[in-house]
């Protein structure tokens, strides 16, 4: 503790940009005001404060003077200097005769502010289902398409714009995170419970951020242990034997210090198999999971701040046949079997300056380590892989003449050692990047803005290269917004890091040519592409009600592209540079109201035209939906004056046809159709407020109970020539309903 402590203050003396503001609203003994207007005056930059009266709010560099304001209280105007936390006080307004809440911020919103397209995901969004883990938090948000990669691990993937998560680039508190190793299954490495934000943007994400992004950015915040209660718990418990708990301790130390402790543990151990085809339907798994936030505010006012935060995690998993016994040495053991055993360590510090004298200058330094390790067998298959990565970024933020020209610019640095080795091939290598970007912003705080940026980066694989990105955004009124963007990305793919879920079959990988020595690079060529969007949101009132509707095109060109080919042969899978086309349209429409008050209804309609040409010519993309339909209503009730309240939340999710790989080359007893059939689900959740610190939810998935037959093939004969647990287009353990409880001390 002794050496975190120095670790700290010694961060006071290095410079990084933290440029916002944390504060607490109450009245009546510090009773805390929920949902109060809090913003720069004379700006369009503001917030609300949630349940706890907490808030935070980005610095402006227009203005100084906090206005916060709530029906049924006297506006309170604060003039901000050099603090990063203040305590402020409400009044009641006496000449008011009656207090009227008419509207309720929405948990999910489509910014209108940000010349990028970005959709804020708050807190309150995650508890509308059963958030166990981030992968599972996107059920509620039709910008995000979660699926299951295949019938025995268990795990879930995201996709955006119609491409997978090795195309999105994740952000962990604007800091890279989920590369190589963990990109695959580090999203169920993520606490729910542990998220205060999340912030979605589609296309080409900010240079800042790297040069890999191609279909989107998702960054994600976790809670800030200044603004949190003292103790929180969620426990939770559902079907097949699933439970969890969640344990968070903050302290505000002093004025300057704030520390929270996040603790987390989930185990599986019931076997089940609803489908009666031999294999478990859900992993038995086991995970602890440990992370420790630091924050410090200013020292001795001088604009310095600094955050600092390390976590940990081990994870178990065993899936595969339901006589699998681990105990019994492979080379005897006559069931078909996966152990995959997960750790890593991250340690992570933000340290920066905020001019006194000049609120719109900051200089920042990120730096982050992490060290990934996965071990195991997927029946007769072994794989290994262990990544250590080192990320430094240095930013240094200031305007040009005046605040409607702003711009940032700096340098970063990248190290990645793997160590894989995939059944006796070793792959391991090492690469090292460095880059500088400058991003350049124009807003009028009116109706244009405009962010155009560019990076030269030099990598030991890549060479040297240009990354060029482009957002714009022009309101020609307030109730219309229109979005263009344009984008380059370039990545290196890991074709077994990214393919695990074909190991739970019997297919061959295929290379070109299997590396020799070093090389580790799969003898495939970088991926490039180009992403283009439109977007256009537009409010209005539909019969005297609040309602939205807003039209999203991308398109997404490869010029290279790692071709995973699974039309070929049923006996293999493919690796290939691509040879012809290969791209993603991606329209997406969406309808927001609220009928009624304390009612929200989000709608959504999306069509996927992907597609590449593989060994069988131009075809749509293998388990891609070309139509997907999306709507979810929220209710709440009065928030009662002893904080009593009932919450109600229901999604549907229809998924159109999907296109299956060609099996004609297997027996006809291990055929499928060449398209998979439509299908729904239905999710729902009740939560019961008994007071502003307990609450219990009760909730189902899938509801409906829809399980995709036949989800295994040939699952009698695991170790024979046509096992392949890959073709999964559906659930596979069928409805699974839950509980739970969240209690704090404030």
């Amino acid at each position: 503790m002794k050496f975190i402590y120095l670790f700290s203050l010694w961060s006071c003396l290095v410079l990084q940009a933290q440029n916002s503001l944390s504060g607490h609203v109450f009245f009546d003994q510090k009773s805390p005001v929920e949902m109060a207007s809090v913003f720069w005056e004379n700006t369009t930059i503001g917030t609300t404060t949630d349940k706890n009266g907490k808030f935070t709010i980005p610095l402006s560099n227009d203005s100084s003077v906090l206005v916060i304001s709530y029906v049924g209280f006297k506006t309170q105007k604060v003039t901000i200097q050099n603090q990063t936390m203040v305590h402020i006080k409400m009044e009641w307004d006496d000449t008011l005769d009656e207090v009227v809440l008419t509207k309720v911020r929405s948990s999910l919103q489509k910014s209108t502010l940000t010349a990028a397209n970005v959709t804020n995901m708050s807190s309150k969004e995650l508890t509308k289902a059963a958030c166990c883990n981030l992968s599972e938090s996107f059920e509620t948000n039709p910008s995000i398409d979660v699926n299951f990669s295949d019938a025995v691990s268990g795990t879930r993937q995201i996709r955006m714009l119609g491409l997978t998560s090795p195309y999105i680039t994740m952000t962990e508190e604007n800091i890279l995170a989920m590369r190589g190793g963990a990109q695959y299954s580090g999203l169920s490495f993520i606490p729910g419970p542990w998220v205060h934000s999340i912030q979605i943007t589609k296309g080409a994400g900010s240079v800042i951020n790297g040069y890999e992004s191609i279909s989107g950015q998702i960054n994600y915040e976790f809670l800030r242990p200044q603004e949190e209660p003292t103790l929180f718990v969620n426990a939770f418990g559902g079907m097949g034997g699933r439970y969890e708990l969640n344990t968070h301790y903050n302290t505000q130390l002093n004025e300057h210090w704030a520390t929270g402790l996040l603790v987390h543990g989930n185990f599986r151990n019931e076997k089940n198999d609803m489908n009666n085809d031999g294999f478990l339907d859900n992993p038995l798994m086991r995970q602890i999971n440990i992370l420790n936030h630091w924050k410090y505010g200013i020292c001795g006012k001088t604009g310095i701040t600094a955050e600092m935060k390390w976590r940990y995690f081990a994870d178990s998993k065993q899936s595969g046949q339901v006589a699998f016994d681990p105990n019994v040495p492979r080379n005897n053991q006559p069931f078909w079997g996966s152990e995959i055993d997960t750790k890593q360590f991250l340690a992570s510090a933000k340290i920066g300056y905020v001019f006194p004298e000049m609120e719109y200058q900051s200089i920042g330094f990120q730096n982050q380590f992490s060290d990934y390790r996965q071990d195991g067998y997927f029946g007769l298959r072994n794989y290994f892989v262990r990544h250590q990565s080192w990320y430094s970024n240095l930013l240094f933020a200031s305007i040009i003449n005046n605040t409607l020209h702003k711009f940032t610019t700096g340098a970063s640095f990248q190290w990645d050692r793997f160590e894989e080795v995939y059944l006796t091939e070793d792959f391991s290598r090492r690469d090292i990047g460095v880059g500088a970007f400058f991003e350049y912003s124009y807003n009028n705080d009116d109706n244009l803005s405009y962010t155009l940026g560019g990076r030269v980066d030099y990598n030991n694989r890549l060479g040297t290269f240009f990354t060029p990105r482009a957002h714009i955004r022009y309101q020609p009124n307030e109730q219309t917004t229109l979005r263009l963007s344009a984008g380059r990305g370039k990545r290196l793919a890991n074709v077994f890091m990214e393919n695990q879920n074909l190991f739970a079959s019997n297919r061959a990988f295929n290379l070109p040519t299997l590396p020799q020595g070093n090389n580790g690079f799969y003898n495939l060529n970088p991926e490039i592409a180009w992403n283009y969007g439109l977007s256009i949101i537009q409010k209005f009132k539909l019969f005297g009600k609040d309602a939205d509707f807003s039209a999203d095109f991308y398109r997404t060109d490869f010029q290279n592209q790692v071709v995973v080919d699974l039309d070929a042969s049923t006996q293999q899978v493919q690796f290939y540079n691509l040879n012809g086309k290969s791209f993603a349209n991606s329209l997406q429409l969406d309808f927001n109201m609220t009928p009624a008050k304390h009612l929200e209804w989000r709608t959504s309609y999306k069509f996927y035209d992907v597609r590449n040409n593989n060994s069988i010519g131009l075809q749509q993309r293998v388990l891609q939906p070309r139509h997907r339909f999306f709507t979810n209503l929220a209710y709440e009730t009065h928030l009662q004056d002893d904080n009593k309240q009932w919450k109600f939340d229901a999604t549907f999710n229809w998924l159109g046809e999907q296109r299956m790989p060609v099996s004609s080359g297997n027996p006809t007893e291990f055929q499928w159709n060449p398209m998979a059939p439509s299908f729904y689900t239905i999710n729902a959740q009740i939560t019961r407020v008994f007071s502003k610190n307990f609450e219990i939810y009760v909730g189902g998935e899938n509801m409906n109970n829809y399980r995709q037959p036949n989800a295994i093939i040939a699952a009698s004969d695991p170790f024979g020539n046509y096992f392949d647990s890959s073709m999964i287009y559906g659930p596979v353990f069928g409805a699974m309903y839950y509980t739970g409880l969240r209690w704090r001390i404030n």
